[in-house]
Formats: C-alpha cells, sequence, structure tokens
C-alpha cells in the first residue's frame, strides 16, 4: 500500500486458464465442407419456388422476422409530457400569412414579407414617381431642342435653357452623339410635362455645362472648364502600296489625308514621282483633354521625302493658304496631274494616233479614267473655251496668265461657260471619251506663246512670296512643327 493506495502482488493475482487454439478452432476439412456447401447454396430465397420444403420454411420465417421488425418500427413512440405552446396574436397570424404569399418552394424571398392590412386603400391610379431620371442623346441630324422635346422637357424649359446654354458655348458646335444627363419633378398633373430639375452635358471638349433648379424654382447655369491640351500632334510613315491607306492606317481623318494630297499635288506629280519607300509628314490640330477625349483638326505641315529630297509646305496666314519651306506659295504651279487616281497612258511626242491610223504629234499627256471622274483646272484663270471642239470632243480652255493655258479634252460633261473665272483644284468637268477617243480618258494640254509644251515639265513662274518680315516668324513656325515628336516613338 502506497500513498493510500492497495496494490497486490502479482503471484496474487488470478490467472487466466490457457486456450488450446488447434481444437477451439474448427477442423479444416470441416472448414473446406462449409465453404463448399456456401458456394453450391443460394442466399437469396425464393418462395415460389420448393414450397413446403425445409428451405422454403427458412425463407418464410425470415421474412416474417423482418416484417414484424419493420413494424414495430413504425409504431408511434409515447408523447413526451410538456407545456402546451401558447395560442398565436391576431398580429403574429397576419405576419404569418405573409408565407401564403410567396412560398419558398416557388422561389419566394426568403425575408419578412407583410400582406396587405385593413389599413391598405385601394388607389383609382397608380402615383407617379417624384423624379426620373432621363438620357437623352443629339443625333446626327438634330438640334438640342429636339433631344430636349423627345426626353419629355416642356416648351418654357427648353426656351430657358437655350438662352442659357447659348451664352456660354456655340450650340452648332454641339457634337452628334453627346448625351443630355436629364432629372425631371413632379408635375402637377398628368396633362403637363414634367419640370426640369436639372440638366448636363458637355458643350465643348473644354467645357461642361450643368443647370439645376434651385429652391426659388429658378433654372441656374454653372460652367464647369476642363483643361486641354492643344499640342499639335504629328504621324509620319512610309508610302507602301498607296499613301492614302497608309496615311489611314495610322489614324489619321480622311479630310486631312486628302488636303494633304491636294496640297501636295501642287508640287509633286503623285502619279510618277511618288514611290513605295518615300516617306510622308503630316502635323494636324490636336486637342485632348484632361477627361480622355481628343479631337483632330485641320491640317498644318505637310512633308515628303521624294527620292532623298525634302518637300516641306506649311499652312500661313488669315486665308489658310500653304506655303513652301523657301516662302514661295505652294499653289503657284500647275498641277502636276488634273485628276485623282489615274495613270498615264500615253506621253507628250510623237506617236502612232491609235484611231487615224498614223504617227503625228500628241500634244499632251492622256491619263486613263473612269467615265465621270472629276477633272480639275490645273491653276487659277479663265475660261477661253468651253463647249464641242471637233477631235477633242467636249473641250475646255483655260487662260492662267497672258501666253501661258491649259486644254481638256474628250471630256462627257462641261462644268464651266466661257469666260467664267476658276480657281486651282476647282472641278471643270468630268472625264469621258467623247470626240476621237478609244475609250474613257482626259487628254490635257499645256500651252506657252501659242506652242504645246510637256506638261511634265511645264511650271508657271513662282511669282507670290512672303515679305522678308514674315520670314523670320515662319520659319520659326516651322521648324516648331518639324521639331515634334511623331506619334508612336
Amino acid at each position: 500500500m502506497t500513498g493510500g493506495t492497495l496494490a497486490l502482488a502479482p503471484s496474487v493475482l488470478p490467472r487466466a486458464p490457457a486456450i488450446d487454439w488447434q481444437r477451439a478452432l474448427p477442423k479444416r476439412a470441416t472448414l473446406e465442407r462449409m465453404a463448399a456447401g456456401l458456394s453450391h447454396g443460394e442466399l437469396t430465397v425464393d418462395l415460389g419456388r420448393a414450397i413446403g420444403s425445409a428451405l422454403w420454411w427458412r425463407g418464410a420465417a425470415t421474412l416474417a422476422l423482418l416484417l414484424a421488425g419493420a413494424g414495430m418500427i413504425a409504431l408511434r413512440p409515447a408523447a413526451i409530457p410538456g407545456d402546451a405552446p401558447p395560442a398565436f396574436s391576431p398580429a403574429q397570424v397576419e405576419e404569418r400569412a405573409a408565407d401564403r404569399i410567396s412560398p419558398l418552394a416557388l422561389g419566394g424571398a426568403t425575408g419578412r414579407m407583410t400582406p396587405a392590412t385593413k389599413a391598405v386603400e385601394r388607389l383609382a391610379e397608380p402615383p407617379e414617381r417624384p423624379r426620373i431620371e432621363v438620357t437623352a442623346k443629339l443625333g446626327a441630324v438634330d438640334s438640342i431642342e429636339g433631344a430636349l422635346r423627345r426626353a419629355g422637357v416642356g416648351r418654357k424649359d427648353i426656351a430657358e435653357v437655350m438662352r442659357m446654354v447659348s451664352s456660354a458655348a456655340n450650340v452648332r458646335r454641339v457634337k452628334p452623339g453627346t448625351e443630355f444627363e436629364l432629372v425631371l419633378g413632379r408635375r402637377e398633373a398628368k396633362s403637363q410635362p414634367r419640370p426640369l430639375d436639372a440638366l448636363a452635358f458637355r458643350a465643348a471638349l473644354e467645357l461642361r455645362l450643368s443647370i439645376t433648379r434651385n429652391m426659388q424654382g429658378t433654372l441656374v447655369m454653372q460652367r464647369i472648364p476642363i483643361k486641354v491640351d492643344e499640342t499639335p500632334l504629328r504621324v509620319s510613315g512610309t508610302v507602301g502600296r498607296s499613301l492614302y491607306a497608309a496615311a489611314r492606317s495610322a489614324g489619321l481623318p480622311a479630310g486631312v489625308v486628302a488636303d494633304y494630297i491636294k496640297q501636295m499635288s501642287y508640287v509633286v506629280d503623285f502619279q510618277r514621282e511618288v514611290r513605295g519607300k518615300d516617306r510622308f509628314d503630316m502635323v494636324i490640330e490636336h486637342r485632348r483633354a484632361e477627361t480622355g477625349e481628343t479631337e483632330m483638326g485641320r491640317l498644318l505641315y505637310a512633308g515628303l521625302v521624294n527620292d532623298g529630297e525634302q518637300v516641306s509646305l506649311m499652312r500661313w496666314g488669315k486665308d489658310g493658304a500653304f506655303w513652301r519651306s523657301n516662302g514661295e506659295s505652294a499653289k503657284k504651279g500647275l498641277i502636276k496631274t488634273p485628276i485623282d487616281g489615274a495613270r498615264m497612258s500615253s506621253g507628250f511626242g510623237m506617236r502612232l494616233h491609235p484611231v487615224l491610223g498614223y504617227s503625228r504629234l500628241h500634244q499632251g499627256v492622256d491619263f486613263a479614267a473612269p467615265t465621270g471622274t472629276p477633272v480639275m483646272a490645273a491653276a487659277a484663270g479663265r475660261v477661253t473655251f468651253s463647249g464641242w471642239h471637233g477631235g477633242h470632243g467636249n473641250y475646255v480652255r483655260v487662260q492662267h496668265r497672258p501666253g501661258l493655258e491649259t486644254a481638256y479634252a474628250h471630256l462627257s460633261r462641261l462644268n464651266v461657260r466661257n469666260g467664267q473665272m476658276v480657281g486651282q483644284g476647282q472641278i471643270i468637268g468630268l472625264v469621258g471619251s467623247t470626240g476621237l477617243s478609244t475609250g474613257p480618258h482626259l487628254h490635257y494640254e499645256v500651252w506657252m506663246n501659242g506652242r504645246a509644251v510637256d506638261p511634265r515639265s511645264a511650271r508657271l513662274p513662282l511669282s507670290a512670296k512672303l515679305a522678308a518680315g514674315e520670314m523670320g516668324r515662319f520659319k520659326a513656325q516651322m521648324a516648331r512643327l518639324r521639331g515634334l515628336t511623331p506619334a508612336g516613338r
């Protein structure tokens, strides 16, 4: 006994009798007979077979025991004594009725729902919302008044809005697609339009306007200025197969590319002189708002590296004319090609006439083009002839200065009349195949002092030039534009 605990010596504890496992386990022969019996026996009893046999009676007894056990399980247990729950109050009954409105089995909400009570009154018509938020969009051929009217704004409010907006921005310059965010308030009767409580929209890239109705019921406008970066955008690239396609793929607007081609055509012949390896360079007006929106404007600078030679033109002066880097006007020369998108099919000089069949001097150059292609005046001047001219068919002749004329033959349509003044690049007719012609084309002639000369080498003297006092500012501006980093670099 140690520490209050009684311990027995091992010799005192009772010893369990030893088990003879050899005798306790079945003999090997017995196990083999049991296995053989199980393998040939059938564990599932079929009461429809061998009726009356021992196997049948054993299966029937097993079935009876199973049914009796199932019946005992099915008996209801004795009720446990306890206090009865209190009855629901009328308020609780009404609250529980909500469960019948939207059963959970049908996807009803799990939150508490309140059914209709005696306090609910039936209305003759549903009430209107106290305010409505509407978004209106300015269409391509639309007006601000029309957009607001379609959104439900009344005439009186529209007139007041237009008066305020006109004092802050040019309403004609609001771009199509502009969204107007409106809030319409409560109206006194359904026959009246809702009053305008708030209006906000982008009036210009640098300005947002917000109009709200104050406590006195008066509309008040607030100007919200937006910072804009007006650094011009410079884009350059390789001409490749198509200058127009290359410039458009660089992100330049179609109008800017067309203006570039027009200005360059006074200096370069796009049909014969521009190659795929040449590089174009354009600087355009560009504005970027701090909110991310951008606007592209006019072409400011046009450059072209043509066969290694740099050609530079820049917009200058109030009239927006383009001038060369040496201060000479770009428009004083003849347009190299008075028709866009044409190829020269026949040059200047002696040739076999395709219709008459004998050799004679070809006094101009031919440009093959589809019927109806516009033909431009190569330079400004006065129309001295417009009409039918024998083998030339419909024919136009323009005098640019004493001793210098250009002529345009085989036209399908005449757009000018005798004595009319025309500007450089003005459409004077359309390509056709009138007169002695084998197909639609333009026959273009240049006459100097009564003698036909090769249009590819003829050029008007460059008389117009910037004043000496302007050249410093002109060159500084051109250097600034050419010093801009091209986009994407």
